[in-house]
Formats: structure tokens, C-alpha cells, sequence
């Protein structure tokens, strides 16, 4: 990447033309990401399960960040692959169909895993790097206010 791209991706105001919300917009989706790790936290209370298994695996998503080792558009790939509510909500469904309480387990932690990383600032990637997110940008770089 040359100097004029990085200074660019450098500039906040750059947020908002790579689709990074601001604003209420921004906050109502952190508030989304707080309804969505109450909910499943609650459902998961609810059916009594494991609260071991739940400490145990619930920054497991996160062993998505190995895919950055392949590069930003690799990681940000595998990033979104395991941090998009798609894949957990469609093993959550066929858990509860199926009567698998395992699935059913795995599903609820890894959406109650998302919603605070919704609620706490980190979305889903871009290609740029890391820091770059659908909810604006994370890390030192992140415009301050």
C-alpha cells in the first residue's frame, strides 16, 4: 500500500465512506450486540447448562484471529466467518430441532460471545486490517471521542 492510501486509511472521516456507522446508528447496534449476549446468556441459564463449558468456550471464536497469519483479507475472512450470527444461529436451530444439547450449548455461547463483542466495539472486519470495522475502528489508531 502506498503513502497516500495510508494516510487516507489513517483519516477518520474515511470511516464512514468504508461503511464503518457512527453516531446512534453506531450505539444502537452496540445495543443490539447487548440484547443478543443477554438473550443467549438467559436461555442458556435457563436450560440449566454447564457454566463450565461456558467459561471454557467462550472466547473460543476469538481462535479465529490465527487467519490474520495469511494476511488481511485471509483473517478478516475467518474473522467474520466465526463472528457473523449466520453460522451459530443455524447450529442453534438444528440443536434445537434435532434435540442435540450439545449444539444447542456450543450455539448459545458462541452468540452470547458475539454480542459482547458487538456491545463492546468489535465488528466485523474489513480487508484493510484488523482495526478496521463495521462498527469503526478499534486499537491505538481509533479516533478518540
Amino acid at each position: 500500500m502506498d503513502m497516500a492510501a495510508r494516510q487516507s486509511l489513517a483519516d477518520p472521516a474515511d470511516d464512514a465512506a468504508r461503511g464503518a456507522v457512527r453516531g446512534g446508528v453506531r450505539l444502537l447496534l452496540r445495543l443490539e450486540g447487548l440484547v443478543l449476549a443477554a438473550a443467549a446468556i438467559a436461555f442458556y441459564a435457563h436450560r440449566g447448562d454447564s457454566w463450565w463449558l461456558f467459561a471454557a468456550l467462550f472466547l473460543g471464536p476469538d481462535l479465529s484471529f490465527a487467519g490474520y497469519l495469511g494476511g488481511p483479507r485471509i483473517g478478516a475472512a475467518v474473522y467474520n466467518a466465526a463472528h457473523a450470527t449466520l453460522l451459530p444461529a443455524a447450529l442453534l436451530a438444528v440443536g434445537l430441532a434435532l434435540g442435540v444439547p450439545l449444539a444447542t450449548q456450543l450455539a448459545t455461547i458462541w452468540l452470547a460471545h458475539i454480542g459482547v463483542d458487538r456491545l463492546v466495539g468489535y465488528g466485523l472486519k474489513y480487508t484493510d486490517g484488523f482495526g478496521f470495522t463495521h462498527l469503526g475502528r478499534i486499537g491505538p489508531a481509533a479516533p478518540r471521542g
